[in-house]
């Protein structure tokens, strides 16, 4: 699931300390790697360029991270059954090139978008048409924004990750009930959630108030969470916590083949110096919800402010943007609900 992001963020952080070859190979070969899915893709917006007079030539970066059922078969498109597999969750992580901050953005699974070869559908369906270079395709040409890396994880990985760091504190607004809605699991307040828990607090969407919307900032709480608890003394100082950490995090994520290790480890000494503080959680513009023509419940961009948001990300002038357009987003509040 959301994980992803730190995967490619908060462990690469974390990842500075590793400086042990045999850590390094162990951890590459836990990545399971997904067969290009750029090269079939027809047409792509262009390639960010360096800024004149910059001080280095980094350029911006763009993964879409998306978490699924299942992730079996993300690199073999034949195996893809319609409708047998969709996104639950989708979010575009943003690095700006002076790499002194970073963005997660959340987008409706339940989008109404058009989907090349397939007309308008929820933005999760691509997943299931045509797997990763189809929900690449359909990205792009509704953003304008290339796609630079892309990783797909699952929900079983939610509890191993939050399980390696002994678990995560949150804020629980109200008790955190079972699926029977009656059983109390942990109780308002302060509280270490276990993997288990976790996920039963991301998943719960039903008795929240906005429904998918509120569900969205349950599960940026947690991403928050664990970059908080990743750089935390008692998991850097602690290399029986990180290294399992490490090991869960990259056993659980498949990535595009061009993300290798090698890339990995050119961006640890760029985001090394990031904090929790450091990184902005909101889901992009919306409308409202509705419904289609064929009867599904969906939700509806705000078209002309999702643009300008991403017409940001592509020139990378998304920090003034926010700025500037405070209320454009859907941003995280310090308690989520």
């Amino acid at each position: 699931m959301l994980v992803t992001a730190l995967s490619l963020i908060g462990v690469l952080v974390l990842g500075g300390l590793t400086a042990a070859l045999v850590l390094r190979n162990n951890l590459d070969r836990n990545v399971e790697r997904i067969a290009d899915p750029f090269e079939s893709l027809p047409t792509r917006p262009p390639v960010a360029s360096a800024e004149p007079g910059a001080a280095s030539d980094r350029t911006p970066m763009n993964i879409l991270v998306v978490g699924t059922d299942s992730r079996i078969s993300a690199g073999d498109p034949s195996q893809w059954e319609r409708g047998g597999q969709r996104t639950d969750v989708m979010m575009l992580v943003h690095l700006p090139a002076d790499r002194e901050s970073a963005y997660a953005m959340s987008i409706p699974r339940d989008s109404w978008v058009d989907i090349p070869g397939h007309g308008q559908a929820k933005m999760n369906a691509a997943f299931s048409y045509g797997g990763p270079s189809l929900l690449i395709q359909t990205f792009e040409q509704l953003t304008n924004v290339r796609i630079d890396h892309f990783a797909v994880t699952d929900f079983e990985s939610f509890t191993s990750i939050t399980d390696s760091l002994g678990g995560v504190q949150l804020t629980l607004k109200n008790d955190l009930l079972a699926r029977d809605r009656r059983t109390v699991l942990v109780p308002a307040g302060i509280q270490t959630l276990d993997g288990e828990q976790a996920l039963t607090y991301v998943r719960e969407r039903k008795t929240l108030a906005r429904g998918d919307f509120d569900r969205v900032q349950r599960q940026q709480a947690w991403m928050r969470a664990i970059f908080q608890k990743v750089l935390s003394e008692q998991t850097v100082q602690n290399p029986t916590r990180w290294v399992p950490f490490l090991d869960a995090v990259t056993s659980s994520v498949a990535v595009d083949e061009g993300l290798t290790m090698d890339v990995m480890q050119d961006l640890i000494g760029q985001v090394r110096n990031l904090r929790s503080a450091d990184i902005g959680f909101f889901t992009v513009p919306i409308q409202g919800t509705g419904t289609s023509a064929d009867g599904q419940s969906i939700v509806i961009l705000d078209q002309p402010a999702f643009d300008d948001l991403m017409a940001a990300v592509a020139q990378d002038d998304l920090g003034t943007f926010l700025e500037q357009n405070p209320d454009a987003v859907d941003s995280l509040p310090s308690v989520a609900p």
